[in-house]
């Protein structure tokens, strides 16, 4: 028990530091989306370990790395944007772990990592509305109509910032999450050794 738990704590503790790596490796898209929201892959390294150790660990991983961004690089935020990213992480491998630990079967990993990339995609919308855009107003001194211009310099009639999470934020997390899901299946079977212990 003791040795599983060592492994467990040794693994997580890598993908955390690869989720942190990861969020460095970002890019944005800007004929789809404002240029100051990015893609990036840094769920992936959680949704693994969700899947490997269980959602715990996927929501422990979630939580290190961006306590990692907080230690080593800082936060312009009051870590308002670290903890949203942390919450929306969480959302998606706690469910998709979850899911995928009740019958571990590669059908029920797709339905788990799209479940969880749904549900990212919904919590999004509220998440964004009540906390990561007020903070960007507070901290950043940017006028609320400021980052709507941004959104409507792509689609004019995105008048409200409700309109712009809905159209925008939603599906871009959800494109996001899937993403990361199909890699997930890509790489989970190569990586299955290392994960679990198993030589």
């Amino acid at each position: 028990m003791k040795k599983d738990t060592t492994h467990n704590l040794t693994v997580a503790a890598m993908l955390s530091a690869v989720a942190f790596i990861l969020m460095f490796i970002e890019f944005p898209i800007p004929m789809l989306i404002p240029a100051f929201i990015k893609m990036d892959f840094s769920d992936l390294p959680a949704l693994l370990g969700a899947f490997a150790l269980g959602p715990v660990y996927g929501v422990i991983i979630s939580f290190m790395k961006n306590l990692l961004h907080i230690v080593i690089k800082g936060t312009s935020t009051a870590c308002v944007g670290e903890l949203c990213n942390f919450m929306l992480g969480a959302v998606f491998s706690a469910l998709a772990g979850y899911l995928y630990k009740h019958h571990k079967s590669r059908k029920n990993a797709i339905i788990g990592a799209v479940a969880g990339a749904v549900a990212m995609a919904l919590f999004s919308v509220p998440s964004n509305y009540f906390i990561t855009y007020p903070a960007y107003v507070k901290f950043y001194h940017m006028p609320l109509e400021a980052i709507l211009g941004m959104y409507q310099a792509i689609l004019p009639s995105a008048n409200s910032l409700i309109k712009c999470l809905v159209i925008f934020n939603m599906p871009f997390t959800l494109v996001k999450g899937l993403l990361d899901a199909l890699i997930c299946m890509l790489i989970y079977k190569p990586l299955s050794p290392i994960l679990h212990g198993r030589k």
